[in-house]
């Protein structure tokens, strides 16, 4: 009997023949080093692509090669161009759209504007604006690390995969720092206790916090013009304002360690830093408690203005950072700041994305609160 051809049509997707579409990785102009450095682990070459600005400061996306079918991974971090870097990633994932890409993924390890994720006074949620703008803008997936919140993930209309850092950091704790089993883990404010006693426990440290490092605002002023409406009490009009129970105003209460510090190595844990000038003062706090050796950890490294400065005249020992942001230049501006790569998570992600695979492996031994 002869055998029967199996004739595929074009039409076939790749998908029913069992085989996976290619990848490709593109590159905005944000983390040019950490986007080669994820290409190179991945084993590919990054995709041929040129985004620049015009002379009247408008983007443009160029991609000099085909996307059609492929699974299109566009590296792109916040910055301190960061306008910028949301702006060329939503064009460079709209290329990808109208070019018929298969999927595209947005990696990016720093997440913009996720500290603008509560409503304060009259402003805005601009997180949520963000979330929609992205999730409009093309992309069928979004990989990202340590939010500032968790529940951010939900601001966003595709599926979201919040990695952590926490095993690199802690990593770094044991291989790094001499002497770590002196050391107590300190939260800069009540809001950070979850996540510094995910640490704690992971190495088995006690804990410290620091109490009235907030700053409480109040105003009495409500923005109305127009008077009261009356009420009636007891047969005589009066105004119902003047029945509201007066709250007390909040006052800053004054820098205070809670926990024993003294004789030992204080780890500041928190997801960014910025603008160090609080993490100075909280250093200045705990060096007055007694602890010898000081150190800041956090996931994203912002370093903001005078940054590098004020931590090399600070009593802070080292500020351990991971490469989720650019900070090259404040490195050459201080030698106190270190660099953790984290790139082969985001390497691990993307290839367990692009097979299919699970993603729990990731999140082994990782508690919720981290």
């Amino acid at each position: 009997m002869a055998s029967q051809e199996v004739v595929v049509s074009r039409s076939t997707s790749m998908a029913a023949l069992g085989l996976k579409c290619p990848m490709m990785v593109l590159a905005g102009n944000s983390h040019p080093v950490l986007a080669q450095l994820i290409a190179d682990r991945l084993g590919i070459k990054l995709g041929d692509m040129r985004v620049y600005h015009k002379t009247d400061r408008e983007t443009n996306v160029e991609i000099k090669e085909s996307v059609r079918g492929k699974d299109v991974y566009i590296i792109q971090t916040g910055t301190k161009e960061v306008n910028n870097d949301i702006w060329e990633l939503m064009i460079i994932a709209y290329a990808c759209k109208t070019s018929c890409a298969r999927n595209i993924v947005g990696v990016l390890p720093y997440l913009p504007y996720s500290q603008q994720c509560k409503m304060r006074k009259r402003g805005s949620i601009a997180c949520k604006l963000l979330a929609t703008m992205l999730s409009r803008s093309g992309l069928t997936h979004i990989i990202t690390m340590d939010l500032h919140q968790k529940e951010i993930q939900g601001f966003f209309n595709v599926p979201v995969d919040n990695l952590r850092a926490s095993p690199f950091l802690i990593q770094y704790i044991v291989e790094s720092i001499p002497d770590y089993r002196n050391a107590v883990i300190v939260s800069r404010n009540p809001n950070s206790v979850k996540r510094v006693t995910s640490y704690a426990e992971r190495l088995g440290l006690a804990i410290a916090v620091i109490h009235g490092e907030e700053k409480m605002e109040g105003s009495g002023e409500d923005g109305r013009n127009s008077p009261p409406l009356p009420s009636q009490d007891r047969g005589r009009l009066t105004y119902g304002l003047e029945y509201l129970p007066m709250l007390q105003a909040k006052e800053k209460p004054p820098l205070n360690v809670v926990g024993d510090v003294g004789g030992r190595i204080a780890i500041i844990v928190d997801d960014i830093v910025d603008d160090v000038k609080s993490f100075v003062k909280i250093a200045e706090a705990l060096k007055a408690r007694g602890a010898y050796k000081i150190y800041v950890m956090a996931t994203h490294g912002l370093l903001s203005s005078d940054a590098p400065r004020l931590i090399d005249d600070s009593p802070i020992d080292e500020v351990v950072v991971t490469n989720t942001v650019p900070h090259d230049i404040q490195k050459l501006q201080c030698h106190k700041i270190k660099t953790v790569d984290v790139s082969m998570m985001l390497v691990e992600a993307i290839r367990r994305i692009h097979y299919g695979e699970s993603m729990s492996y990731l999140f082994k031994n990782i508690g919720y609160d981290d």
